[in-house]
């Protein structure tokens, strides 16, 4: 039944999930719907096998996010073609996870050097994405904030600590190096696709409604609404 499929689910992480979409208990399309709301297993294909042939049934597979669907009785050919299709696709999107892994790590290895910020990139990730929900920004919007909060920062791998780490007022020239940090983020975080939305966040959390802020002078409307929201939580944490 579906409440033993999650509970299999949760102790072994499959790579991909046949469900029956009638199962007693937890149906198929509840299961589907669990996982794909869960951060940590929303990535993972789900394939609903049914005997149902309306279209009604499949469009509520579509909705609770279902990857693909089966019709019983189930032709193994064609079982295994979408199986073999759908670990191609989990595999890429493992290793682009691996990609962001190792950036979320650079990026929390750069707050560990300042025990004053301990814990603020996990606080900025939790509150931008609040407040980008408050405000109504998309479901891809508030994940880009959550990403954008561990990594907004990630730049300042290229500022030496004697700069980064100086207790008193940084002189001109430290400062212009201290500003260059959102474009050397931006860079980092430049080849990976997924962080389409999180690159203008990253580049502009230091811009400011009067256009005084770096590294392009941006002024009010003009600067992302994402750097906006991450840039109130910012200063707010």
């Amino acid at each position: 039944d579906g409440v033993d499929a999650l509970d299999v689910f949760a102790h072994h992480q499959p790579d991909l999930v046949l469900l029956d979409i009638e199962m007693p208990h937890v149906d198929g399309l509840e299961g589907c719907r669990r996982l794909k709301q869960n951060p940590e297993t929303r990535l993972t294909p789900v394939v609903l096998v049914t005997g149902l042939t309306a279209s009604e049934d499949r469009i509520r597979g579509i909705e609770v996010g279902a990857n693909d669907f089966l019709s019983k009785p189930v032709d193994r050919n064609e079982l295994m073609a979408r199986v073999k299709s759908l670990l191609s696709l989990k595999a890429y999107t493992d290793e682009l996870e691996r990609a962001e892994s190792v950036l979320f790590a650079l990026a929390r290895s750069i707050e560990g050097k300042d025990p004053y910020l301990e814990g603020h990139c996990e606080r900025l990730s939790t509150y931008s994405a609040k407040l980008g929900k408050h405000v109504g920004l998309s479901p891809e919007e508030i994940t880009a904030l959550r990403r954008a909060g561990i990594v907004h920062d990630i730049g300042k791998v290229a500022v030496p600590d004697s700069i980064l780490l100086k207790p008193g007022p940084l002189a001109a020239e430290e400062w212009k190096i201290m500003r260059e940090h959102p474009v050397v983020g931006e860079r980092i975080c430049g080849p990976l696709k997924s962080f389409r939305l999180v690159l203008p966040i990253i580049r502009h959390h230091h811009e400011r409604m009067d256009g005084s802020g770096y590294p392009d002078g941006l002024r009010g409307e003009e600067i992302p609404v994402g750097a906006r929201v991450i840039q109130i939580a910012d200063v707010y944490d």
